[in-house]
Order: C-alpha cells, then structure tokens, then sequence
C-alpha cells in the first residue's frame, strides 16, 4: 500500500486540531468559522494530487476494502453513521 505525505500550516493545525477537539466533545462535525473548511478543502487538494483510484473502474471494491482495513479492531464509540 502506498503512503503520502500532506503538508499543513501551523495555522491550518491550529483550526483543525480545534475543529477535530469540538467534534470529539460534541460528536458531530459542523462548523464555527471559514478556516475550517478551507483548511479542509486546502488538505483535499493535496489528496486529488496524490491517487489516481477514484477514477478506476473498481473504486467502489478499493473504497470497501481501504474501509475495511482502516476500520478493522476499532473498538471506540463513533457517531451514528448516515446512510450513502
């Protein structure tokens, strides 16, 4: 499996790691101020730049099965998941 690097900024860490803090307090992800997502989409960006699997014909298969292995032995509590 392949790995990649993804660069933020300080002030991008700070938001985020405040952004993740409240969705851990309040289980549900919303959010406060446009940093936010900005830095989100700032991090998604970096994401569209590094794989190519989201245009393969099997990306349904590799999307299961990378959520199989991400998820495997994860014993903690998670918010209710909503259907796709």
């Amino acid at each position: 499996m392949a790995e990649y690097e993804l660069k933020i900024s300080e002030d991008q860490a700070v938001v985020l790691f405040e952004f993740f803090e409240r969705f851990g307090d309040k289980g549900r992800l919303y959010f406060v101020h446009p940093a936010e997502y900005i830095a989100l989409m700032k991090i998604s960006a970096q994401i569209d730049k590094t794989t190519t699997a989201m245009f393969k014909k099997n990306y349904a298969e590799i999307l299961f099965e990378a959520r199989e292995r991400i998820s495997e032995g994860f014993e903690s509590d998670f918010p209710k998941l909503e259907p796709e």
